[in-house]
């Protein structure tokens, strides 16, 4: 596939690209022009789009495609005032080699599939004012370059070649050996084969936990050695790495094509595989007005395949007849849920393809997402790549008033004009402060999860008494902290951000980006709902449920139901979450409202499932971490917490439980 086909590291040549650029602007006639064999300009283009995200760049349907069809697929979910101005195979027809875009490029999930679309539809260079962490890194593994000189524009413009020097201006010196090196397999083939742990640092500089954890676990390499300090590429080895559907058939693609048909996998007993995004997905409109089920089935294979060849331990959840059948041994869900739920632990460093794996931060690791060639050479080489990021330490103070979940609480960060900015983008958020201590591992891993939507690298929690309980009541461990498990006095941060807790309330982000929040008191106007959802792996845990249960308890208590016209879905995000709730009776006042009970799944989180919208008229309000366009069907999507959506279902607008108590009489 991609890395079969990259072009020879040009050494210090100069590149010339063709001089039709595309850029993806607000105004779609001059897209659409383009992609015509016309020319355009910055001027005629409107103003550049921020926030491409890789749910535009590749809808969520087309990750069906792991191979060259991919070429096929780049922008086709890109909406521009109304309308989606590349069709299928448009930029491979066009002959365009480089996209300009503004802030935040490649927002959104791990998923490489964005960047080799791109480059399998012949694209070489992108130009943005800014670039998610993940993209950009999944774009260097693969030889897709990048950067963030305008001033490239008009020379590119004009015919002129580029050195590649000036390419990588400003990029980290890994960065520039991998993209010399043709991509990362490549790299990793020739410096990666027996990277060797660094020694124990005699440093006595105060450092933040997430320093300490990478120290101890940072590989010495004949590129990368040392510390790495902010900006510094760099190796470490991982406790856990872990794929899902999504990326196997690609991983395995990429490596019998790169090594042949018999690899030889490192520490094996230490990679997870999940099958957690397509156990519903013959219920997806997406995937079956589209035809991309079959497509579905033979990733699927593939993934389960590439398990048995290499005895890999696998997790797979349960169709709905499959769980009625179920005598409790299939252990399963999302997998970065599973991770935190099964196997993470203080102090380890986890990766796996999916930008929600910082999730596992709430226990005190380092968790981050991955691409599906980071993986692949992992796999391989037990090397993981990163570019050591700052710190941003985020202070909640004050406790959470009642009713008020960690869903508000990321709502609220996510609307802040720094984060909106893009001031968080691949940094590691901490948070710290007595709301945070306050919270359950539960809540935690809901702020940690969405550190993705914040833009983060990571985010992660200081393990305290709160771990200890929860390895303890969950797992069974007796777990021991270490002193060195906390920050130091004196760490160095970029930034602290300091949050009084007790003055947020309900929150909501209204549709199209998960930041764009507001107070639920402050909706000018009622807003109807046609679908409410609770689930995936922000608001599908143990705590989740117990909002989502206390919520519809009350309402079935008094007589009430779903509201006409309303779909109301609870899915579970792991089988343990699916037991807890059957044992604690929660499910007979879930079905006595009308709710409809899904085995665990990312389903409409992903667009995979029920819960998902069908027709563009329709809203939704879901428990999700993301709203962009297109994710979770053609409607539009209301991101709030539990509650809220438990509320709003038995309203039949958008509510908070306290609004609805007092809807119906009650203080």
């Amino acid at each position: 596939m991609l890395h079969d086909r990259q072009e020879e590291p040009p050494g210090d040549a100069a590149l010339r690209f063709d001089p039709r650029i595309l850029f993806l602007g607000t105004a779609p006639d001059a897209i659409e022009a383009v992609l015509r064999g016309e020319r355009s300009s910055l001027a005629a283009a409107g103003a550049l789009r921020d926030d491409v995200s890789t749910d535009e760049i590749t809808p969520i349907a087309i990750l069906t495609h792991y191979d060259e069809q991919l070429g096929r697929f780049p922008y086709t979910g890109l909406e521009v005032d109304g309308r989606k101005p590349v069709a299928p195979g448009a930029i491979a027809a066009s002959g365009i080699e480089v996209v300009v875009a503004g802030g935040r490029y490649g927002k959104g999930s791990s998923r490489e599939h964005s960047p080799a679309a791109e480059k399998l539809a012949g694209v070489r260079l992108v130009i943005a004012r800014s670039f998610e962490r993940i993209y950009r890194q999944n774009a260097d593994n693969i030889g897709l370059f990048t950067s963030t000189d305008f001033g490239l524009v008009e020379r590119i413009e004009a015919g002129e070649a580029i050195a590649f020097d000036e390419l990588l201006a400003g990029r980290d010196a890994l960065a520039c050996a991998i993209l010399r090196s043709g991509g990362l397999l490549r790299f990793g083939a020739s410096h990666l084969r027996q990277p060797e742990a660094e020694p124990a640092s005699d440093t006595e500089r105060p450092r933040t936990l997430f320093e300490k954890i990478v120290e101890r676990h940072a590989l010495s390499t004949p590129v990368t050695g040392g510390r790495p300090a902010p900006g510094d590429g760099a190796f470490v080895r991982a406790d856990l790495r872990f794929i899902h559907e999504y990326y196997t058939g690609m991983a395995a693609h990429m490596l019998h094509a790169a090594f042949g048909p018999r690899l030889e996998l490192h520490r094996p007993d230490s990679i997870v595989v999940f099958e957690d995004h397509t156990s519903y997905v013959e219920e997806s409109p997406t995937h079956v007005r589209g035809g991309l089920v079959p497509n579905v089935h033979r990733m699927v294979e593939a993934q389960r395949r590439f398990a048995a060849q290499y005895a890999l331990r696998s997790h797979r959840t349960p169709t709905e007849d499959e769980a009625a059948r179920d005598d409790g041994s299939n252990v399963a869900g999302i997998s970065h849920a599973m991770v935190a739920e099964r196997h993470a632990l203080p102090g380890q460093l986890i990766v796996g393809t999916d930008s929600h794996t910082p999730h596992s931060g709430a226990l005190g690791c380092v968790a981050f997402g991955i691409g599906t060639t980071d993986m692949a050479n992992a796999f391989v080489t037990g090397a993981v790549r990163l570019t050591m990021p700052r710190s941003l330490r985020v202070e909640l103070a004050g406790r959470l008033a009642e009713g008020v979940t960690a869903k508000d609480l990321v709502l609220h960060l996510l609307a802040l004009p720094f984060i909106r900015a893009g001031g968080g983008v691949g940094m590691v958020f901490e948070f710290t402060g007595a709301a945070v201590r306050a919270l359950s591992i539960d809540e935690r891993a809901t702020l940690t999860n969405m550190t993705a939507e914040l833009g983060g690298f990571t985010g992660i929690v200081a393990p305290d008494e709160e771990t200890l309980r929860f390895l303890r009541e969950r797992r069974g461990i007796e777990f021991e902290l270490e002193p060195w498990m906390r920050s130091d006095e004196g760490a160095v941060y970029d930034r602290t951000l300091h949050v009084d807790c007790a003055a947020v309330g309900a929150m909501l982000a209204a549709p199209g980006d998960p930041g764009n929040g507001l107070p639920l008191a402050a909706l000018a106007a009622p807003v109807r709902v046609d679908i409410a959802y609770g689930g995936s792996c922000t608001a599908g845990k143990r705590e989740d449920f117990a909002h989502y249960h206390e919520v519809l308890h009350w309402a079935a208590s008094r007589g009430l139901r779903v509201a006409p016209g309303v779909e109301l879905f609870l899915q579970f995000g792991t089988t343990a979450v699916r037991d807890h709730c059957i044992a604690a009776g929660y499910l007979e006042a879930f079905e006595r409202v009308g709710a409809r009970i899904l085995q665990p799944s990312c389903g409409a989180c992903g667009n995979c499932g029920p819960g998902g919208s069908t027709h563009a008229a329709q809203v939704t309000v879901s428990a999700i971490n993301r709203n962009f366009p297109g994710r979770g069907g053609p409607g539009s999507v209301w991101l709030a917490s539990p509650p809220t959506v438990a509320a709003s279902a038995i309203a039949g607008e958008l509510l908070s439980f306290a609004q609805l108590r007092a809807r119906h009489g009650e203080a």
